[in-house]
């Protein structure tokens, strides 16, 4: 009898502990956030109530309390189908949950809450493309959504390696087509990827599509900016795209880094031919004040005021043994050689020679000439028969060059009808001339 009290005794002990004892439900196992006060702004304040206790039941694992309160919400409401979706997902029902947070989304596009929801249930079907897409909705809105964030880039890292590594196996196969296809994914993935760049850039150049080339090697180089191996490259290939301004710039930048680099220093030099610049000296500044002009200074203003029209100097120019120290030394060459300006029979050009204005009236004259072989036309403003020279004679030797300056009005006589032949040309007087025939043939 006492052991039939005793067991009695015993079992509604454990009733009433039974009783006393309060269930725990486990709370989301996915990332779940609360409601943030601009999301539930819209709702009148009795369904923003409902809403934030369902959401707090849900926060504690009542999926079944939190879908009663639910219930009371309009089903046009977007928050509606984004509560029951996180009900769904709660108690496992992924296929029900994902219904309803697409019914959500479709509702509210800017309801990042939804697509949150949307990228989890990707995840676990395991189809990472729709979670990369979810996510990217979510940072649209909220972009440092930090799990968002952190879900995404560690995604998007994992694609872009595993393209990558699929590209340089397409690359061993010999299958470029293959390869070009895993790296412009990869970069889909990652547009900065310099190991993607770089390898696309490579195989265009391959295939010798530098344009396209160029786009990638130009994400790399800036990213990458006194990479000297990436920037001579770079550099090389906006010459071969004939984007010299640029590529000039970019052999500067690599001076700067190895500035005793003597191929550096001749893609410059090359460079700057194909641009037409010369290095100015500080001669050539001081021309404008000469009272008397030198055969270099002469040399130095043609070619540089024509550098557009001339040609470039032979492979082999004149043999001019008296320029080595000259300042004017490449333009002496660049006008010598095409028969600008005279070399005597000794080898020389005579540098420091005063030009008069004979001989200059001979130099435009031959100017002239050069310019007309090459399509540039020029019209006689006064006919030779008509011109008298009073202080220069027929049998003069540069007789027929100064006629032919004064018909085309190039070079004029002063009011005592002379030409003043053996008097020194001008700095200033020079510069006048030669900017009327570039102003001609422009």
């Amino acid at each position: 009898m006492k052991e039939k009290r005793l067991i009695f005794t015993l079992l509604s002990l454990v009733i009433i502990i039974s009783a006393c004892v309060t269930y725990q439900p486990q709370p989301p196992s996915f990332y779940f956030e609360p409601l943030a006060p601009e999301i539930v702004t819209p709702l009148s304040l009795e369904d923003r109530l409902t809403l934030e206790e369902a959401w707090k039941f849900i926060q504690d694992g009542y999926p079944e309390k939190a879908q009663k309160l639910l219930a009371k919400l309009s089903p046009e409401t977007p928050f509606y189908h984004l509560g029951l979706g996180y009900t769904a997902y709660l108690q496992g029902d992924l296929a029900t949950a994902k219904s309803y947070f697409q019914a959500a989304w479709q509702r509210q596009p800017s309801l990042y809450l939804a697509s949150l929801g949307l990228a989890q249930i990707s995840q676990e079907e395991g189809d990472e493309e729709a979670t990369l897409s979810y996510l990217r909705e979510v940072l649209k809105i909220k972009p440092n959504h930090a799990w968002a964030l952190s879900e995404y880039e560690s995604l998007r890292k994992k694609k872009t390696k595993e393209n990558i590594s699929l590209a340089r196996a397409a690359l061993k196969e010999n299958n470029p087509e293959k390869a070009r296809q895993a790296l412009l994914k990869s970069l889909y993935y990652s547009p900065e990827s310099i190991e993607a760049n770089l390898l696309l850039g490579d195989l265009y150049l391959q295939e010798n599509n530098y344009n396209q080339a160029l786009v990638h090697l130009q994400t790399v180089a800036q990213q990458q900016p006194d990479n000297l191996e990436i920037l001579e490259k770079y550099g090389n290939l906006l010459f071969l795209t004939k984007n010299y301004k640029k590529s000039l710039e970019i052999y500067q930048h690599l001076q700067q880094l190895k500035p005793k680099d003597k191929n550096i220093k001749e893609a410059i030099e090359n460079i700057k031919n194909r641009l037409g610049i010369f290095e100015l000296p500080s001669q050539f500044e001081k021309i404008p004040t000469l009272d008397a002009l030198k055969k270099e200074d002469l040399a130095a203003l043609i070619a540089i005021k024509f550098k557009d029209y001339l040609e470039k100097p032979s492979e082999q120019p004149p043999i001019l043994i008296d320029i080595a120290t000259s300042w004017a030394a490449k333009f002496i060459i660049a006008t010598a050689s095409i028969g600008l300006l005279d070399v005597y029979p000794n080898h020389t050009f005579q540098p420091q020679k005063i030009v008069s204005r004979a001989e200059f009236a001979e130099a435009v004259h031959r100017l002239i000439n050069y310019l007309e072989k090459k399509g540039y036309r020029f019209v006689q403003q006064i006919p030779p028969e008509k011109i008298k020279i009073v202080d220069v004679n027929p049998h003069n030797y540069y007789y027929q060059p100064i006629l032919m300056v004064l018909a085309y009005d190039i070079m004029t006589l002063n009011q005592e009808k002379m030409f003043v032949p053996e008097r020194p040309v001008t700095g200033n007087e020079a510069i006048k001339t030669l900017n009327i025939i570039l102003n001609l043939i422009r």
